[in-house]
């Protein structure tokens, strides 16, 4: 049986376990430092087993011994976004919570495969390789999945259609320089450069940009945690049943769109091995200038910690 660890059991991490659970993907372990939080909360999943039907078992606890030999650990572990903050104030804080468990992931799971999701995503992923010394393709971020389906979101609200019929890619860092790509969004293949204007669309793209921020500000105590654990859920499938889907994620660049040794959100094939590829897709000159932007936030955000 395949072994997953959620660090972190906040909202995003709760969730997250539920839905593997859920889904069957494996058993699940879910740590966190409050005490009993974990171990509360995996107990009350585990009695709803019987009701749903999922015959994987679920342990909280406090312990990071207790993710030894997991197969995949997901960090949701640190501090979420109060209304008026960007990702990157979260840099330092977070960058210390993300080494510790980093530290104890290498030293309990050396052969896992980790996931990142904690904020700013794209710098956190790269402190979270620096600590654990990890091959790249064992080390990703959930960025692009999660902006490319609020993206997908929006357009079916805008052309009144259903969800299941739009295909979004999104590129670049998990902030507000991400880069939406209209031209590789389509709605049953017809790209939405097609079915609505360049204002429509450069209103959707800006809604995405801002997708975070608009929840944080309407639940002014939290952040987005339903998307964004279904978002982690669906690369943890990817990754356990080894479907080498393509899915946008953070991922280490090694030359792929001009960049070198930073994590940048791209599409990438996923399966057993974490990242098996890297896919270029043809980008307008546009299209590059916004990514080098967001590339350049992310070396400054990185050059600011003691790594």
């Amino acid at each position: 049986m395949t072994k997953i660890t959620v660090v972190g059991a906040g909202f995003v991490g709760a969730t997250t376990v539920q839905r593997i659970a859920e889904k069957e993907l494996g058993d699940v372990v879910m740590t966190d430092i409050i005490e009993g939080m974990p171990q509360g909360k995996a107990l009350d999943l585990m009695e709803s087993a019987p009701i749903v039907g999922f015959d994987v078992n679920v342990v909280g606890t406090n312990d990071y011994k207790d993710m030894q030999d997991s197969d995949i650990v997901v960090i949701t572990a640190g501090i979420a976004r109060k209304p008026g903050m960007s990702r990157d104030d979260l840099v330092k804080t977070n960058s210390n919570i993300v080494s510790e468990v980093s530290e104890n992931i290498k030293k309990y799971a050396p052969d896992s495969i980790v996931i990142v999701v904690t904020n700013p995503l794209d710098i956190m992923t790269h402190v979270a390789l620096m600590k654990t010394g990890f091959h790249p393709g064992r080390v990703i971020g959930m960025s692009g999945v999660l902006d490319s389906a609020r993206f997908a979101t929006f357009v079916a609200m805008e052309l009144g259609c259903s969800v299941r019929n739009v295909d979004a890619m999104v590129l670049g860092g998990h902030g507000d320089l991400m880069v939406p790509l209209p031209r590789h969004t389509t709605v049953s293949g017809i790209p939405i450069t097609e079915l609505m204007d360049e204002a429509a669309i450069d209103r959707l793209v800006q809604r995405t940009i801002s997708g975070g921020a608009e929840i944080v500000e309407l639940l002014k105590t939290g952040s987005a945690f339903y998307a964004p654990s279904v978002a982690i859920t669906l690369m943890v499938e990817s990754i356990v049943r080894d479907q080498k889907r393509i899915l946008p994620v953070a991922a280490y660049m090694y030359g792929q769109y001009g960049y070198e040794e930073i994590y940048l959100g791209v599409p990438v094939k996923l399966g057993r091995m974490g990242v098996e590829a890297v896919i270029e897709l043809d980008l307008t000159e546009p299209e590059q200038e916004m990514l080098a932007r967001s590339a350049e936030a992310v070396k400054e955000a990185i050059s600011t910690l003691d790594l």
